[in-house]
């Protein structure tokens, strides 16, 4: 990204130089194959395994297990770095960091030795496996079923719209081990080449066509018990706190996206000219980028002002929603102008914003739909009413 009216607060000179060469790695090396790979639809696999060598998969994790020991502040302004010039790569980015989440927090000192190194690495890409065809935004529902034997567990039902379903080398796989309701969930740490085990044909998606996403169906999956993370009747909150994280991802990823656009959009309406001047001299054309431009400040406030709660210890959720809910929105509007501004150039694919547009609206999808977020923002403001009043 050309960083057009972006001001970056960034806490540490090594923060600094770490964005500078995550700018370097998406202008050299992701931008210039995105549309191409889009197009035919394939997996940016060697782009990840570079993030990892160069330790960008790995900056909101600990030192010791090969981590950056970076804050979210600095992690997530690096996702959008990423996303201004390969949305997908940001994406799978965030869902491999997704995917850690539950080791990280929950995991065993062993677990977390065995697992994060390579992770963090880019040795292994993870999934993670919440929903299905049953149970999305209903995720206490999900009736995916592990069922105890002498050493760990037999996994058998079916999860859906799985992102790296087919290249993940381990799932983070949320199954019912006991009654319905969140109280029966437990985290199971499961193979991408376990036995009974098998992958549907991907998704064929308006958008992020480069990132597989598809169903899973497990016929006596056999997890031990060391894959187990944290106490069985725990997977619903680890899950929960997963996701948390994982919508400061996608508002981040959201705000990569809608800046990436507004930019085009600009220096398209610069260049272009109607009536013997560019067409962003109309006053009309200006307002509409000024509002593109003020909503993406927005919006980044707002996922930076979750970072920073997060990074302080602080309680970070119902800020996590508001970032998600707000950016992704944002994005589907700046993409829209964006191809407006174009006009018939928008619509076609010489041009990125049509392709911009196409993959802003799954934003406003993953991680819980923004009507979820709303749900999650609305329960805690009538939690806040109810502490005021007494009631």
């Amino acid at each position: 990204m050309h960083g057009l009216l972006v001001h970056r607060h960034l806490p540490t000179p090594e923060a600094q130089a770490l964005l500078a060469l995550v700018r370097e790695i998406a202008r050299d090396e992701l931008a210039p194959r995105a549309a191409a790979a889009e197009e035919a639809g394939q997996f940016p696999a060697d782009m990840l395994a570079l993030l990892g060598s160069t330790g960008l998969l790995g900056l909101p994790y600990p030192q010791e297990y090969g981590g950056g020991g970076q804050p979210y502040e600095v992690y997530l302004q690096v996702l959008e770095e990423l996303a201004g010039a390969w949305a997908t790569v940001a994406l799978s980015v965030s869902v491999h960091g997704l995917s850690c989440v539950p080791v990280a927090l929950f995991g065993t000192p062993e677990q977390r030795q065995r697992w994060l190194p390579p992770m963090l690495a880019g040795q292994l890409l993870g999934g993670y496996a919440l929903s299905e065809p049953q149970a999305g935004s209903d995720a206490a529902a999900l009736t995916t079923r592990a069922e105890r034997d002498a050493d760990g567990y037999r996994v058998t039902g079916a999860k859906a719209w799985i992102t790296h379903a087919g290249v993940a080398d381990v799932y983070a796989t949320m199954v019912r081990t006991g009654a319905d309701g969140p109280a029966g969930v437990t985290c199971l740490l499961v193979p991408g080449d376990a036995d009974g085990l098998t992958v549907a044909a991907p998704e064929r998606k308006m958008g992020f066509t480069g990132s597989p996403t598809a169903g899973l169906a497990f016929d006596g999956v056999r997890v031990g018990e060391r894959d187990r993370v944290g106490e069985e009747g725990q997977g619903f909150t680890i899950a929960m706190a997963a996701l948390d994280l994982g919508r400061l991802g996608i508002a981040a990823v959201a705000v990569g996206l809608a800046q990436a656009a507004l930019e085009e959009a600009v220096a398209y309406a610069g260049q272009r000219e109607a009536f013997g001047r560019p067409v962003i001299d109309f006053q009309g054309l200006q307002f509409e980028l000024a509002d593109a431009a003020a909503g993406i400040a927005a919006a980044r406030a707002l996922y930076l002002d979750a970072a920073r709660r997060r990074d302080r210890g602080e309680p970070f959720a119902t800020a996590a929603s508001m970032a998600k809910l707000v950016a992704t929105d944002t994005a589907m509007a700046v993409t829209t102008a964006a191809v407006g501004v174009l006009g018939g150039y928008g619509y076609v694919r010489d041009y990125p914003v049509e392709r911009y547009l196409r993959e802003a609206k799954v934003l406003q999808i993953v991680e819980g739909t923004n009507q979820i977020q709303r749900m999650v923002v609305g329960r805690a403001l009538r939690a806040a009413g109810r502490g005021r009043t007494g009631r």
